[in-house]
């Protein structure tokens, strides 16, 4: 279940609601919090954990932890230092991978932070699994690939290594589909077949002087 405001506000982002046992996940933040939706929540079961994937989207989150009984927030310790209101809901987590609860694992994959990262949702897409990307993995606007930045402001493109890595961190994990950071930016099928050919046309374009037209 996505959470957005709508008009948009900044840059637009929705967070998701991921639902289970034996509690439900919030992945990413968005800036408002209302009464209305704390009741929506509430009424579908609150919430256990919040996760975010970067940076750009820690916004109001001890005020989402708060509102949900101080539900722990799981960032990766290398994006510390962006923490701007620390607060002991925060629960920093360190190395590869961190699961959350059964079905639900954070995927540190760096890109335009070091300590970006995925949630892997095992139950997702029927059973086929579902990674939840933010724009770590960006979802392109003909939904067919993904791409990645260094700087999103800037147009400043990521490293070929950096690309590499995020590359291998998911390769092990089983998916079929991606939600992205937007209500329109999501893979319904067949992501990784997705996701490995972006890599292939971005490191590509990487090596030539001049981007073959046809992959554009």
């Amino acid at each position: 279940m996505g959470i957005g405001s709508t008009p948009d506000f900044a840059i637009g982002q929705r967070a998701l609601l991921v639902q289970g046992e034996p509690g439900n996940v919030l992945w990413d933040c968005i800036s408002l919090i209302d009464e209305a939706t704390i009741d929506l929540i509430e009424g579908l079961g609150g919430l256990v954990a919040i996760a975010i994937s970067h940076p750009h989207y820690y916004t109001t989150m001890v005020e989402w932890s708060h509102a949900f009984g101080r539900s722990p927030i799981y960032l990766h310790e290398a994006d510390r230092q962006w923490v701007q209101r620390p607060d002991a809901v925060i629960e920093f987590w360190s190395g590869a991978t961190r699961t959350i609860r059964d079905g639900l694992t954070l995927v540190r994959c760096g890109g335009h932070f070091a300590g970006g990262a995925v949630l892997h949702w095992a139950a997702g897409a029927a059973g086929a699994g579902a990674l939840l990307t933010g724009d770590i993995l960006q979802v392109t606007m003909d939904r067919k690939y993904v791409s990645f930045m260094r700087s999103y402001p800037n147009m400043w493109p990521l490293s070929a290594a950096s690309v590499e890595a995020i590359a291998r961190a998911v390769e092990p994990l089983p998916y079929d589909r991606i939600y992205g950071a937007w209500w329109d930016r999501h893979i319904d099928a067949a992501a990784r077949t997705a996701v490995e050919q972006s890599v292939q046309i971005y490191l590509r374009s990487l090596e030539r002087a001049q981007p073959d037209e046809q992959e554009t």
